[in-house]
């Protein structure tokens, strides 16, 4: 089966901010749009864009401000709120409303997006991806210190991949490193570091943060598209718990609990969360123009 055919675009996000974007398909076909999580770029899909293209959809991978080859922010502001405002510019600027996939922080900006746009329709479905609106804070607290763990960098790939085994050693260390190479980048002292503004993880006010996750929850019970929430079955930051709250407060939500994954779900399990995605897609999203 041939590729679909792939172009890297530039969108104009909030604050004049500009966001890099694969996108795969037919630009006439209904949009998607998939957020990364946080510390990650477009590259972390894992080939969900190319299946969903060759589904019919054009799907566009946007890298998140502060992140990969999107701009980064001069005044540091890396809120949800922020990252929320650029999916409604970026949403905004389809004929038609775009289905928003979002995984951990591209969730949050999704569901911040669709809850609190002031434009309707913005969006004509929402999959979050291991992210709702309740995080337990010790899965939290180990991505962060995974995050932060070497600011100085990494002598080589194979050095950055040790780091990432020893996160999830339940994945399968691939002996394939140019995908790994995509979320670095080389320094002029040739060391390796996370491809992001290290100014996304400095003054992180987690009061705020947990405040606005709890105006997400509450606007959450309001929302009447489409949704699927897709939790990795070995996540330590959405729990069961958290899940099924999320899925009380939007009763009409989809969900799929993907076994043998983590919070990484499209790295973890790539085939088995793209066919939950695409399956959600065909049978539950139905597409209208944005002037219907």
């Amino acid at each position: 089966m041939s590729s679909p055919h792939r172009e890297t675009r530039a969108f104009e996000a909030a604050q004049g901010l500009k966001l890099t974007a694969d996108c795969f398909g037919n630009p006439g076909a209904p949009p998607v749009l998939l957020f990364h999580g946080g510390g990650q770029t477009r590259h972390a899909w894992g080939g969900t864009a190319e299946a969903l293209a060759r589904e019919g959809w054009y799907a566009v991978s946007c890298d998140l401000r502060g992140h990969g080859d999107s701009d980064w922010c001069d005044e540091g502001r890396y809120y949800f709120g922020d990252y929320g405002a650029d999916a409604v510019a970026i949403a905004a600027q389809f004929d038609s409303p775009p289905v928003l996939v979002g995984a951990s922080l591209g969730g949050i900006a999704s569901l911040w997006a669709v809850t609190q746009a002031s434009e309707r329709p913005l969006a004509a479905g929402l999959v979050l991806v291991d992210i709702a609106t309740r995080m337990e804070s010790d899965g939290a607290q180990r991505i962060r210190k995974f995050m932060t763990a070497q600011p100085e960098g990494f002598a080589s790939l194979e050095e950055a991949a040790d780091a990432i085994a020893a996160y999830n050693p339940h994945r399968k260390r691939s002996g394939d490193l140019k995908g790994l190479e995509k979320n670095l980048r080389r320094g002029e002292d040739g060391r390796y570091r996370w491809h992001w503004d290290p100014r996304f993880m400095e003054g992180r006010d987690f009061n705020r943060s947990k405040s606005d996750l709890q105006k997400l929850d509450d606007a959450a019970g309001r929302l009447e598209l489409p949704v699927l929430l897709v939790r990795g079955r070995m996540s330590d930051l959405l729990s069961e718990e958290g899940a099924r709250h999320f899925l009380d407060r939007v009763p009409h939500a989809h969900f799929a609990d993907v076994s043998g994954a983590g919070h990484m779900v499209a790295g973890d399990r790539n085939d088995a969360f793209t066919r939950s995605v695409a399956n959600f897609l065909r049978e539950e999203v139905r597409p209208e123009p944005l002037n219907a």
